[in-house]
């Protein structure tokens, strides 16, 4: 799956990376999550546009956000299948720019995290499927799902999903929703080629969403992450001593 992941390259260079006519200003974020407005391209009368929209599908048919289970991931292999996914794969596809993405690998009962990046250090487009989401008040709100598949033989150490990531030259085959045909996107929904990516541990600091800086991005070492790994063990409560009563001393409690 896919549920933190950073953006922190330039925004003139992700302008010209992914096509878009706006130009939008924005700070580089290390630690982004579900819920928090995150960008998206995707094309429409014949351009590509930056938009932002919540990290979280709601399909238009919801009636009660409050509930209904946050969409953050849609399994490339039901989306044509699954009622949250599969007008959205036919008519509202979308990229959503990133650097890399953390996932967690569960050892001696311990998530570490760990930071995953293309090898060459190049930005990456996540598949991604949106829908507009309409409440009882006339309110709208864009909400978007980043698409996942199953983890090829390297990134499966970590993790048995990973994010699909669209080639820059395939974003205009990925955008293009012109027709109603899905036959010719389905072949992009696939995991990374073994090699295409590469990854270090980082902090456990990154599991905190109010932490948001370039420390997080930073390799640990064993030494490290067995000092994190010793602060988070729990406490164990301090025994109190037994008061003595034959000093002929008083005590307050």
């Amino acid at each position: 799956m896919c549920g933190r992941f950073v953006i922190t390259s330039a925004p003139a260079a992700l302008r010209q990376l992914f096509g878009y006519i706006e130009q939008p200003n924005f700070p580089p974020r290390y630690n982004v999550a579900p819920t928090q407005p995150i960008p998206v391209v995707l094309a429409e009368n014949g351009a590509r546009h930056f938009r932002l929209m919540r990290w979280g599908l709601l399909p238009g048919w919801v009636k009660d956000p409050k509930g209904f289970t946050l969409l953050i991931n849609a399994r490339s292999e039901t989306v044509l299948e699954k009622p949250a996914f599969k007008r959205a794969i036919r008519r509202r596809r979308g990229l959503i720019p990133a650097d890399g993405y953390y996932e967690w690998k569960v050892a001696d009962g311990r998530k570490q995290p760990f930071f995953i990046h293309r090898a060459d250090g190049a930005p990456l487009g996540f598949a991604a499927l949106f829908e507009t989401w309409a409440g009882p008040n006339g309110e709208e709100l864009d909400t978007v799902a980043i698409v996942t598949a199953a983890a090829g033989e390297d990134l499966a150490a970590l993790h048995d999903r990973v994010p699909v990531t669209i080639s820059p030259r395939d974003f205009e085959r990925w955008l293009d929703i012109r027709g109603d045909e899905v036959d010719a996107i389905l072949q992009l929904m696939t995991a990374p080629r073994i090699g295409e990516f590469a990854w270090h541990p980082v902090s456990t600091r990154v599991n905190r969403v109010a932490n948001d800086d370039d420390q997080l991005l930073l390799p640990i070492s064993a030494e490290e992450m067995a000092a994190e790994a010793e602060a988070a063990k729990p406490k164990k409560a301090a025994r109190k001593a037994a008061a003595s009563s034959d000093d002929g001393q008083g005590s307050l409690f």
